[in-house]
């Protein structure tokens, strides 16, 4: 833990970034096997008419994606996957509302999406803070080195 950063907003950041990229994650690999439910039951009818395949392949697609997303926020790339996720999760909400039915999924998905951006800027907040204080610490020790 860097002096700069509150650890609060720290334990709140992790506590984010491992649910926003677990989560995913598993819904994503989920898409191949339909333990948690029948995805293909999420598409809208238009969706449906207008893909150029399957909805079970445009699940296995999707669950891909997912599963990058959640990879994303896990790693390196937490910023990035977690605008990524917010903008995907509004996409799924969209959808859901558009089929007629699952207004409760596309609420929870739409405080999720609020969640990964909160996620993403936490991450360059935090990003800033570790930063600010590498340059301090530079200083400091040049001095003591001199």
């Amino acid at each position: 833990m860097h002096k700069g950063l509150d650890s609060r907003l720290d334990q709140a950041w992790w506590v984010l970034r491992i649910g926003l990229g677990v989560g995913p994650f598993l819904a994503g690999l989920d898409k191949y096997f339909n333990l948690l439910t029948n995805w293909t039951a999420y598409i809208s009818p238009l969706a449906l008419k207008i893909l150029p395949f399957s909805g079970q392949t445009f699940m296995h697609i999707v669950g891909v994606i997912e599963m990058i997303v959640g990879l994303a926020i896990l790693t390196k790339w937490t910023r990035l996957g977690s605008y990524v996720a917010s903008a995907w999760l509004l996409a799924i909400a969209i959808n859901l509302v558009s089929t007629g039915m699952f207004f409760d999924v596309a609420v929870r998905d739409v405080e999720m999406a609020l969640a990964a951006f909160v996620l993403a800027r936490m991450t360059e907040v935090r990003r800033d803070v570790l930063h600010s204080d590498v340059p301090h610490e530079r200083t400091a020790n040049t001095a003591v080195a001199a």
